[in-house]
C-alpha cells in the first residue's frame, strides 16, 4: 500500500473511532440524565427501583395534604384514579398547589415506597392541565381529565 494511502485510511479510522466513542458518551450520559413521567398506577405497577429519578403526576387527593408542624415539610398523597402514592416534600410549595389540582412531581421512591420529591410543579391555572397528568387521568377514566 502506498504511504499516503496508509496515513488517510489512519486518518479515516481514527475519525470513525473517535466519532464511535463520543456518539457512546453521549447516548450514556442522555439516557442517565431522562427522568420519565409515570402515573401513580404505572409506578405502582412496574415497581421502580428505590432512588431512581422520574417524575410522577396526578391529581392531589382532597384531605391528604399535612404539614409538618415547625418545618417546611408536606406529605401528600397523589392519584390518577386507579392508584395513590404517597409523596413527601420538604420546601416551599407553589402558591398554586391545591388539593384536588393537578401536579408534577419530581423524585424517587425511597425503601417503604413512598415517593419523596425534590420539586413540585402546580399547574398555573384553572384551565391548564400537563398533557402527561390529562393522559393518565383519561386513561384511568377520571372525570376531571379534560384540558
Amino acid at each position: 500500500m502506498h504511504p499516503t494511502r496508509k496515513r488517510r485510511l489512519i486518518a479515516v479510522l481514527l475519525i470513525v473511532a473517535g466519532v464511535g466513542v463520543a456518539a457512546a458518551i453521549t447516548s450514556w450520559s442522555l439516557r442517565q440524565n431522562m427522568l420519565y413521567f409515570v402515573s401513580p398506577a404505572e409506578a405502582m405497577q412496574q415497581q421502580l427501583p428505590a432512588h431512581r429519578q422520574i417524575r410522577l403526576g396526578g391529581l392531589v387527593v382532597t384531605g391528604s395534604v399535612q404539614r409538618t408542624a415547625g418545618g417546611l415539610g408536606v406529605d401528600f398523597i397523589v392519584t390518577d384514579g386507579k392508584a395513590s402514592v404517597p409523596v413527601h416534600y420538604e420546601g416551599i410549595l407553589p402558591d398554586l398547589f391545591r388539593e384536588g389540582q393537578g401536579v408534577i412531581t419530581r423524585g424517587a421512591f425511597d425503601n417503604e415506597r413512598r415517593f419523596v420529591a425534590v420539586e413540585v410543579l402546580a399547574k398555573h391555572d384553572e384551565n391548564y392541565m400537563p398533557p402527561e397528568v390529562a393522559d393518565a387521568l383519561r386513561e384511568a377514566g377520571h372525570p376531571g381529565a379534560e384540558n
